[in-house]
C-alpha cells in the first residue's frame, strides 16, 4: 500500500518483543482472585523459618509500605547487602527503572524499564548491587510494598545513592514507541 511521504516518514513500527533483562532479577506474576466483594493477591509465600518459596534464599526481615505522590521520582538508591521484593499496588502503575553496577555481572551496565502495578499483580525481586528507582508519571499517588532481608537501621544505613538523573532525566519520562 502506498502511504503519503508526508506520514510514511514518520511511521515506525511498535516493539513488543521481550525486553533485555538484568541477571537475578525477576518478575513474579501473581494471581488475583476476583469476586463479587472484592479481590485478594497472595503476595509471598514462606516455609516455617521466613524463607521465600518463590526466591531460593530470600529470607524475610522486614515489610515497609511508600507512597509516591503524582510526578515524583524516587531515583537512585543500591544496596550493598539488602536484596528487594516490590509489590506495586494494583491502583496506580509506576514506571521501574533497573541498572546493573555488579563488577562480575554478565550483565554489567544492563537497564530495564518495566511497568508495574495498575491492575498488574507482579512481584519483582531486586538482588544488591542493582541501582533501582521508581517514577510515578500518573495523577494519582502510587504504593508500593517493600519486602526486605535486611532490617533498616538509620545509624547503618544499606541506602546508597546516586543522583536521580545520573542515567539521564529522559531515562524517567514516558517513552512512546
Amino acid at each position: 500500500m502506498e502511504i503519503s511521504p508526508k506520514f510514511s516518514k514518520s511511521i515506525y513500527k511498535q516493539e513488543y518483543a521481550k525486553k533485555s533483562a538484568i541477571d537475578g532479577v525477576i518478575v513474579i506474576d501473581l494471581i488475583d482472585i476476583v469476586s463479587e466483594e472484592g479481590s485478594l493477591v497472595e503476595l509471598l509465600r514462606l516455609d516455617g523459618k521466613g524463607v521465600s518459596q518463590v526466591i531460593p534464599g530470600f529470607r524475610l526481615l522486614q515489610i515497609n509500605y511508600s507512597m509516591l505522590f503524582p510526578g515524583g521520582v524516587k531515583a537512585w538508591h543500591v544496596h550493598y547487602k539488602q536484596d528487594d521484593l516490590w509489590y506495586v499496588t494494583n491502583s496506580t502503575p509506576l514506571v521501574i527503572g533497573l541498572v546493573d553496577l555488579r563488577m562480575k555481572s554478565p550483565t554489567l551496565n544492563a537497564t530495564m524499564r518495566l511497568v508495574l502495578g495498575g491492575g498488574h499483580s507482579k512481584l519483582l525481586y531486586i538482588p544488591r548491587g542493582i541501582a533501582h528507582g521508581v517514577a510515578n508519571l500518573s495523577s494519582k499517588t502510587g504504593e508500593i510494598i517493600y519486602l526486605l532481608n535486611q532490617h533498616f537501621s538509620v545509624e547503618n544505613t544499606d541506602e546508597n545513592r546516586l543522583p536521580w538523573d545520573f542515567f539521564g532525566k529522559d531515562f524517567w519520562e514516558v517513552q512512546k514507541g
